[in-house]
């Protein structure tokens, strides 16, 4: 009987994990916040002292990091403090934010600087290798970083395996001529085996130090449907392996709800088995993004605060009525020049740098998280009445948790605080 009950939690306990549904925000610079003295505040007024704890109270439950391989070795245009993310640098990061008991999402860039549709520059310490070397080199580092953060007690829930890689990634030298590049297109066939066989290693190497962790392939075409569909075609074709389609959203750049939803329906409709999350979203609670591409979504949310938190509600109003999609993650969310010497260009996260205060996007936010229900009919292997066993999302049997966090308790879910 013992042996039937430790059979079906096997089966059962992964599958009522991955109908959590997350919510939280990518806080990768928040070290150089503190360190320069940024000031918190809730929406009253009251001094935030810890960031985390703040972000959980209000009902949070995972947290996203990025990771270049050596920010300090790029030397290209538009190069930026703000992409200084080394390993060293996050995993004391990723170690708060698990001890903290959030779901942390690690998103490899394999640049040494941002990567995203424009840009997927190779690393400069990488650009000499062949592309059989680079297979292995990706395998390597991926690997090297993943047993790093896991002896660290940093080992991540979910990992992205490239950043907005649309037209594939690592092309090449920043300095190389644009003819050499290695980019993919939906209408030729060039670079698509190389570009695989990069995601494949990655993906092994994610296998085998994090097994429990979800692979997250992660795209921004929501605009054009027939380029998402291409990609993830492509994905389903090579038989890829990874767990979740993960989009990027912003209405600036990608435009009204309507083009989200005509692509999550494409998503669900041609890949039923995979789960999809907002991986990247924001808006503005002040002037126009620079470089924005839909300045016509103003009409529909004013850049104000109110604004802000109406496109929030919206949003997780539509994503609550897809079942495919289990997480949305604010992106930059602790940005906050308030009483800094930090810039205060960017007005899109979830804390206003004029006064430093949280904006109420932030609860429309959180209010796609609330799944911490009951988990009923689910024997707990050697409980007793009075003698609770405790699982956690992954399944495995655990000592009674001393971090916060959702877990298992018996035949229930429950939130550790």
């Amino acid at each position: 009987m013992r042996q039937i009950i430790t059979i079906i939690l096997a089966i059962l306990l992964p599958q009522l994990a991955g109908a959590v549904k997350y919510a939280g925000g990518d806080i990768s610079l928040l070290p150089e916040y503190e360190n320069a003295g940024a000031v918190y505040l809730t929406q009253e007024g009251q001094r935030i002292d810890n960031l985390l704890e703040f972000n959980r109270q209000k009902g949070m439950n995972i947290m996203r990091v990025r990771l270049f391989v050596d920010p300090a070795a790029y030397n290209g245009p538009d190069d930026d403090p703000n992409a200084c993310q080394n390993l060293e640098y996050i995993t004391p990061l990723c170690r708060r934010i698990k001890d903290a008991g959030f779901a942390l999402m690690l998103d490899f860039h394999y640049s040494d600087t941002w990567a995203d549709p424009a840009k997927q520059w190779t690393p400069a310490s990488w650009v000499s290798l062949t592309d059989d070397e680079l297979y292995q080199k990706i395998y390597d580092y991926t690997r090297s970083v993943l047993t790093s953060l896991r002896e660290a007690g940093a080992e991540p829930d979910f990992i992205q395996t490239g950043n907005e890689i649309s037209y594939g990634m690592l092309w090449g030298a920043w300095s190389a001529p644009a003819s050499s590049l290695k980019k993919c297109f939906i209408n030729s066939n060039a670079n698509w085996p190389r570009f695989l066989t990069l995601l494949k290693r990655a993906g092994e190497a994610c296998r085998e130090v994090c097994p429990e962790a979800k692979i997250v392939i992660h795209t921004e075409r929501v605009p054009q449907p027939s380029v998402l569909d291409n990609f993830y075609g492509r994905m389903k074709e090579a038989q890829l392996d990874y767990d979740i389609i993960g989009l990027s959203y912003y209405p600036y750049f990608h435009g009204p709800l309507g083009n989200l939803e005509t692509a999550l329906n494409l998503m669900e409709k041609n890949y039923p088995g995979k789960d999809i999350m907002i991986v990247e979203t924001g808006y503005p609670y002040a002037w126009e993004i620079p470089g924005t591409t839909y300045p016509e979504c103003s009409k529909t949310w004013a850049y104000s605060a109110e604004g802000q938190a109406a496109f929030t509600r919206d949003l997780v109003a539509l994503l609550k009525k897809h079942d495919k999609v289990n997480g949305v993650i604010w992106w930059w969310a602790e940005y906050n020049a308030y009483r800094t010497s930090l810039s205060g260009w960017y007005n899109a996260p979830l804390f206003d740098s004029r006064n430093g205060r949280a904006l109420p996007a932030i609860d429309e936010l959180c209010g796609f998280a609330d799944n911490t229900g009951s988990v009923e009919g689910v024997a707990a292997d050697g409980a007793e009445e009075g003698d609770p066993v405790w699982h956690n999302l992954q399944g495995q049997r655990i000592p009674a948790p001393d971090a916060p966090g959702i877990y298992i308790r018996n035949n229930r879910k429950v939130v550790v605080r």
